[in-house]
C-alpha cells in the first residue's frame, strides 16, 4: 500500500511539472516559492507572497489556490492560525538543489524555480559531495522556525550511531560542509552537529525549557574580532596579501562568533601560534591578536593553536 502511494504521489508530480511548463516564468517563481516556504518553514501565508512579489493580496491567493490545485495533498489550512500550514502527505512538486535550497536558507534569495546552471565561461569546484537529504533538513529548519525540539539519529566520530534530543536554532557554515548548531540535551551542552551524518529526525512536541534556547549559548552571542595579517616569515610580498584580502592597513580585522571561530582559521589556514611558526606556503595568514581566542572553546580546529599553549 505504502509503494501504492509513492507510484501515485510520482505520478501526480510528474503530471503537475507537466502542466508548470505552460505557465510564465513569474507564475512559476511563485509557486516555488509557496512550496519552499512549505516545505522548508511547514508554513506560507498570502502575506509572504505579498511582501516578496509585491503583488495584490487577490494574486496571492490565486497563487496559493492553484498550487493546492497542482499538488492537492500538500498543503492544509490551520483555522487557528491563519496560515497554510505542510501536510503530512507532502511530496514536492520542484526538483530544488541543495546549493539553492541553502542560498535561499541562509541569504535570503535565490527563491525562483531552480533551473539547470548554465556557466558564462568555464567554470569548476573543488568541493568533495556531501550527503545531505532534503525532507530531513526541511523537519530540521521547521524546527528552527517553531523554536522546537528533535528526536534525531546521529553518527559521530566517538559514539557511532545514537538517538538523542536536541534543540536546534541555526545552520552554519564552516567553509566545508554545512552544521546545525543546537542545545544537545545528552551532554547538556550546545554543540555543533554535522548534517551529513544525520540518519533521521523528527519534531518533538514537547516544550523547549528556557536553558535550552539560543539567547543562552555562549559561545554563538559572544562575537570576537581577529586581526589577520600576512604572515611573517612565509610570505615574501606582502602586500599580495594585503591586495587579495582587501586589507586595511595591513591588517584584515573580521569578527565572528565565538563558536564559528575555529572553522574560520582553520578554513584559511591562518596560522595561530604565537611566534608565526608554521612554515609552508598554505599559511598565508597570521592570527596577530592571539589573545582574542581566550574563552573560546572547540579550537582544536585553529592551526598551531593547542591547549598547552594557552599559557
Amino acid at each position: 500500500m505504502c509503494m501504492l502511494h509513492q507510484n501515485i504521489g510520482k505520478l501526480r508530480t510528474t503530471m503537475s511539472s507537466n502542466r508548470l511548463s505552460g505557465m510564465s516564468q513569474a507564475q512559476r517563481d511563485r509557486l516555488a516559492f509557496v512550496e519552499l516556504r512549505l516545505r522548508f518553514m511547514g508554513e506560507i501565508r498570502r502575506q509572504d507572497l505579498i511582501t516578496r512579489f509585491d503583488i495584490q493580496a487577490a494574486a496571492a491567493t490565486r497563487d496559493i489556490a492553484q498550487y493546492k490545485e497542482l499538488v492537492p495533498g500538500n498543503m492544509e489550512y490551520d483555522t487557528k492560525g491563519k496560515v497554510y500550514v505542510r501536510a503530512a502527505w507532502f511530496r514536492p512538486l520542484f526538483d530544488f538543489p541543495v546549493e539553492r535550497v541553502f542560498a535561499w536558507l541562509s541569504q535570503g534569495y535565490g527563491d525562483a524555480e531552480p533551473a539547470r546552471f548554465r556557466s558564462v565561461i568555464a567554470t569548476e569546484g573543488t568541493g568533495l559531495p556531501g550527503r545531505v537529504d532534503l525532507e530531513l533538513l526541511s523537519t530540521l529548519t521547521r524546527a528552527i522556525h517553531r523554536g522546537a525540539a528533535v528526536k534525531i539519529s546521529y553518527r559521530a566520530l566517538s559514539s557511532g550511531l545514537t538517538t538523542r534530543e536536541i534543540v536546534p536554532f541555526a545552520l552554519a557554515d564552516s567553509g566545508l560542509r554545512w552544521h546545525v548548531r543546537a542545545f544537545d540535551r545528552r551532554s547538556s551542552e550546545f554543540r555543533d552537529f554535522v548534517l551529513g551524518r544525520f540518519d533521521n529526525a523528527s519534531i518533538l512536541p514537547d516544550e523547549v525549557a528556557d536553558y535550552e534556547k539560543p539567547d543562552q549559548d555562549i559561545q554563538w552571542n559572544r562575537i570576537t574580532e581577529l586581526e589577520l595579517v600576512p604572515h611573517p616569515a612565509n610570505v615574501q610580498h606582502p602586500d599580495t596579501i594585503e591586495t587579495e584580502y582587501g586589507m586595511e592597513s595591513g591588517v584584515l580585522k573580521v569578527r565572528v562568533r565565538a563558536a564559528m571561530a575555529s572553522y574560520l582559521l582553520r578554513h584559511w589556514n591562518v596560522d595561530c601560534t604565537e611566534d608565526h611558526s608554521l612554515k609552508g606556503g598554505k599559511h598565508h595568514l597570521w592570527l596577530r591578536n592571539r589573545q582574542a581566542l581566550y574563552g573560546i572553546t572547540n579550537l582544536i580546529l585553529a592551526p598551531g593553536y593547542s591547549e598547552a599553549s594557552k599559557e
